[in-house]
C-alpha cells in the first residue's frame, strides 16, 4: 500500500472519530426521549465529550509519546470501538455518560496520532498536504456522517450508530495493524512548556478568538436538531437535508477560508467570516420568528456554517504566526481550546434553553462571535502597535 493510500486510510479513521463527536448534535431528540431526558441533559453529552478531549488528550499524549505510533493507533482505537460497542448496548443515561468519557479518550488519542503518523509518511514536500487530508476526514464527518447518523436513527434506532462505528473502528484496527509502518515516538514536550506559552498576551487573545468564535457556534449548534424541528418547524426528511447541506456548507467555508487567507491575509479573513456568521445567525433568528419557510431557513444554515468554518484554518494561521517557531504547540493549545469550547458552549446552550428559551440560544451564540471579533481587533492592535515599536528601535 503506497503512502498516499495509507494517509486515506488515516482520513477515514479520523471521520470516525468526528461522527462519533458531532453525531450528537444530529440525533439530540432522539436521545433525549429513549433516555427520558432533557433536552439539555442530553445536549451535556456534548460537554462531557469535548471537555474530556480538550484536558486528556495532551496528558495521554505526553504519557505515550515513547510508544511506536502505529501500536499507538492501534491501542487508542481499540479503546475507541470499546467505548462504542458499550454506548450500543448499555441502558440508561449514566452508562452512556461512562462510554462517551472513554470514547473521548480514544478519540482524542486517534486524532493527534494519525496526523503525526501522516507527516512523518508522506513524500517529502508533502507533509501538509498529509495532514490535511487527514483534518478533512475529520471535516467530512459533519458532511456525510451526521446526515447518515440521522438517517441511520430513522431506520434502526439511534444505538445503531455506534454499533456501526464500531464495527467500522474494528475494521480500521485490522487494516492499520497491517499497513501501517513502525513509525518511533517524539522525545515528549513536558505540558509545563506548552503552558508557558498561555503567560504570552498575544497568544491568550489568539486562544481566546478559538474559544469565543468556535463557543458562541457550539450554543447553537449542539441543538440544532430540536432547534429545526420544534422552532423552525422542519419535518424529519427536511431535517437530513438541512443537516447534509449545513455539512457541504462547513466544508466549502473552510476552503474558502484558506484561499482568502493566502490572498488578503490573517485578520481580513478572520473579520469578514465572523462578521458574517454573526450576521448568519441573527437573520436565522428573525426568519424563523417570523417565517416557517423551510428554503429560506436551510439557505441560512449553509450561510451560518459556510461564515463558521471559514474562521478554521485562518485561526490555525493566526496562532502559527503567533509563534512560528513553536507551531506544533501552538496548534495542539488550540485543538484543546477548541474542545473546551465546545464543551463550555454545549453546558451554556443547556442553561439558555432550561432558563430562557430554545429559540435564544442562536442570539447568544452570535454574543459568543462578537465577542471574537473584539478580541481579533485587540490582537491586531497590539501586534500592530509591537511592530511599530520595532520598527522604530531598527
Amino acid at each position: 500500500m503506497s503512502s498516499t493510500w495509507k494517509v486515506y486510510l488515516l482520513a477515514l479513521v479520523s471521520f470516525l472519530v468526528g461522527t462519533s463527536e458531532y453525531v450528537i448534535s444530529g440525533i439530540l431528540d432522539k436521545i433525549s426521549d429513549t433516555l427520558e431526558i432533557s433536552v439539555t441533559s442530553a445536549g451535556q453529552l456534548v460537554t462531557i465529550f469535548s471537555f474530556i478531549y480538550a484536558v486528556c488528550t495532551p496528558v495521554m499524549m505526553a504519557l505515550t509519546a515513547k510508544v511506536p505510533r502505529q501500536r499507538l493507533l492501534v491501542i487508542a482505537l481499540g479503546v475507541f470501538v470499546a467505548a462504542n460497542a458499550l454506548s450500543f448496548v448499555v441502558p440508561g443515561y449514566g452508562l452512556f455518560v461512562l462510554a462517551r468519557a472513554i470514547m473521548a479518550l480514544g478519540a482524542g488519542m486517534v486524532v493527534v496520532t494519525a496526523l503525526d503518523i501522516a507527516a512523518k509518511i508522506a513524500a517529502p514536500g508533502k507533509q501538509a498536504s498529509a495532514i490535511a487530508t487527514v483534518v478533512m476526514g475529520f471535516t467530512a464527518s459533519l458532511i456525510i456522517g451526521v446526515p447518515l447518523g440521522r438517517m441511520a436513527t430513522a431506520e434502526f434506532g439511534w444505538r445503531s450508530v455506534f454499533g456501526f462505528l464500531a464495527l467500522a473502528g474494528l475494521a480500521a484496527m485490522v487494516i492499520l495493524a497491517a499497513a501501517m509502518p513502525r513509525v518511533k515516538g517524539d522525545a515528549p514536550v513536558p505540558l509545563s512548556k506548552q503552558l508557558a506559552f498561555l503567560k504570552n498576551g498575544n497568544v491568550a487573545l489568539g486562544l481566546s478568538i478559538t474559544f469565543f468564535w468556535l463557543g458562541g457556534y457550539s450554543i447553537a449548534y449542539t441543538y440544532i436538531s430540536p432547534y429545526l424541528l420544534d422552532v423552525a418547524g422542519l419535518n424529519e426528511q427536511m431535517l437530513s437535508v438541512a443537516l447534509l447541506v449545513f455539512g457541504i456548507a462547513s466544508l466549502i467555508g473552510s476552503k474558502a477560508g484558506g484561499y482568502s487567507t493566502d490572498r488578503w491575509g490573517v485578520f481580513p479573513t478572520l473579520a469578514r467570516g465572523m462578521v458574517l456568521h454573526v450576521a448568519a445567525l441573527i437573520v436565522l433568528s428573525l426568519a424563523v420568528a417570523f417565517t416557517h419557510s423551510w428554503p429560506l431557513v436551510v439557505g441560512l444554515l449553509a450561510l451560518w456554517s459556510f461564515a463558521a468554518w471559514s474562521t478554521g484554518p485562518t485561526q490555525q494561521m493566526n496562532l502559527v504566526q503567533l509563534e512560528p517557531n513553536y507551531s506544533g504547540i501552538m496548534l495542539s493549545l488550540n485543538q484543546s481550546t477548541m474542545q473546551l469550547s465546545m464543551a463550555a458552549g454545549a453546558g451554556i446552550g443547556g442553561v439558555i434553553v432550561d432558563q430562557v428559551s430554545l429559540s435564544s440560544v442562536t442570539w447568544f451564540g452570535m454574543v459568543g462571535v462578537a465577542i471574537a471579533i473584539t478580541a481579533a481587533l485587540v490582537l491586531r492592535g497590539r501586534r500592530s502597535a509591537g511592530q511599530q515599536k520595532t520598527e522604530a528601535v531598527d
